[in-house]
């Protein structure tokens, strides 16, 4: 490199750094002003999550930590008692800078993350939560509280994500409902926040199979956002309808040709087909049939829908690899999106924006083992939502001063540029970074020990327990709620 270069170089990493240090310090003061109870705990407690030495164990020994001023009884109160303005701090985090794909294309993903409370029988709301095992068949129902998480994607070989919105399920919550209003939220947040301006690429939006994703798609019709979901292998669907007949009488058909993922049969000509080679799973074919969609009934999500249920047209995919390990074969993907009339660019624009999808896991997989999320045994759900959104927060700074924790690394480790590849780093020198952000924060004052319960006087207040598991049955057809059957 030659010295014209290497200055060059030198000046570009000083304005990042500048840039870093100023978006840093600008969020943290506007997250100050969205406490409105206990701020100045409630901001101490995020910069002791980030300043842990190692993973967090325990809340109580973030009070010990230096950038923690006050006591154990200010942190318990905090999170018992302090106050978040939720929908501002979600206003804050959709005004940041965020991640951009080819194009300038927004990817966003949703997925739900169980905070397991099986032996909590004094904590209110909890649900059964779904959980994997390692075998097959060793999936299980474990008592928590099930959170819904919506975050940017990032493109490259990185595994960081940007978290916009999280959503605490509760028993008499409709998880399709909540998930479109949430939805329905974030992307009204980013339009308000100029993220997305007219002429720019639709939002992409990725989920698993437990979603229907065609009707978050009609729900989320009048917002520029596509759907692009995984569906069953096991699903039928339906074609288009063919055109109508010139001299042909009688009504169209009602019911065009079924699809059946199990049946090639029953598929006809793709009407696109991608061959993309990859790193680490040779190549990947794509196969794509234009305006497929499902044959809708009034059930589930659809029951409520007054009149004739809608056509919902989409573009089915079926990604097939070559291998997933070298002596293990790899079944194929079926994805829904919600775009019609797509090109071979859009078919593997969507299978590639489905992948990153697993960053989401590789998050939550940090802030359960690094920030501890679901280590402190809080009895109220409302406390669980605060310290939910001090480690979003705490996640967000790490995203922020991620081009400041380059250097900050192990003699052993090789240089990155211009941050670290997932937020592992980040911690590590967080005490050094924090040293030169803005602190709005007062100086605690001792008002010394509380008077707590006397010695040896036993609890005679007795906590009140609980149930787990919905609290509201929702009828899955008409005739459960004693309607006649209505026209597809």
């Amino acid at each position: 490199m030659t010295k014209t270069k290497a200055v060059r170089v030198s000046l570009l990493s000083d304005a990042v750094r500048r840039e870093a240090f100023a978006e840093a310090s600008r969020f943290r003061g506007e997250f100050y002003e969205c406490l409105t109870a206990r701020r100045d705990e409630l901001f101490e407690l995020v910069d002791a999550v980030l300043c842990a030495d190692g993973a967090v164990k325990s809340p109580v020994d973030l009070t010990l930590l230096p950038e923690h001023r006050r006591g154990h009884g200010a942190m318990y109160g905090g999170l018992n008692r302090g106050r978040i303005d939720v929908d501002r701090l979600r206003t804050l985090l959709a005004g940041l800078p965020l991640p951009r794909f080819d194009g300038g294309r927004l990817v966003l993903a949703v997925d739900v993350s169980p905070w397991l409370r099986s032996d909590a029988p004094c904590s209110a709301d909890r649900l059964f939560c779904h959980v994997y095992g390692r075998a097959k068949t060793a999936s299980q129902f474990i008592p928590g509280w099930p959170y819904s998480f919506v975050a940017v994607l990032e493109p490259g070989a990185t595994s960081w994500t940007a978290i916009l919105d999280a959503v605490r399920l509760g028993p008499i919550d409709d998880a399709t409902a909540i998930t479109a209003d949430q939805l329905r939220g974030v992307a009204e947040r980013l339009i308000a926040a100029g993220q997305w301006q007219a002429g720019d690429p639709a939002i992409v939006i990725v989920c698993d199979a437990g979603y229907d994703a065609t009707h978050l798609a009609w729900v989320l019709r009048d917002l520029p956002v596509e759907l692009v979901g995984r569906v069953r292998s096991d699903r039928v669907m339906r074609l288009p309808k063919p055109p109508r007949m010139h001299g042909v009488n009688g009504l169209p058909p009602k019911h065009v040709p079924e699809f059946r993922f199990t049946k090639p049969e029953t598929w006809p000509e793709p009407a696109i087909t991608t061959v993309t080679d990859t790193t680490n799973y040779g190549k990947a074919e794509t196969q794509a049939w234009d305006r497929v969609h499902p044959r809708l009934t009034h059930r589930c999500s659809w029951l409520d829908h007054d009149g004739r249920l809608p056509l919902v047209e989409g573009t089915l995919m079926r990604l097939k690899v070559e291998h997933l390990s070298k002596d293990r074969d790899a079944p194929p993907v079926w994805l829904w999106s919600s775009k019609t009339g797509a090109t071979p660019d859009d078919v593997d624009r969507c299978w590639q924006a489905f992948l990153r999808r697993f960053d989401l896991e590789h998050t939550f997989r940090f802030a359960k083992q690094a920030l501890g999320w679901t280590t402190p045994k809080l009895r109220t759900p409302e406390a669980a939502d605060r310290w939910t959104w001090i480690l979003i927060v705490a996640h967000t700074q790490l995203r922020l001063t991620r081009p400041l924790a380059a250097a900050l690394r192990r003699p052993w480790e090789k240089l990155t540029t211009p941050g670290p590849a997932h937020p592992g780093p980040g911690p590590r020198g967080f005490r050094n970074i924090r040293a030169h952000l803005a602190c709005p924060t007062h100086v605690p004052k001792p008002r010394g020990a509380g008077p707590g319960r006397p010695p040896g006087a036993k609890n005679k207040q007795w906590a009140p327990r609980y149930d787990v598991g919905k609290t509201v049955k929702r009828p899955e057809t008409l005739k459960a709620i004693g309607k006649p059957g209505r026209s597809w």
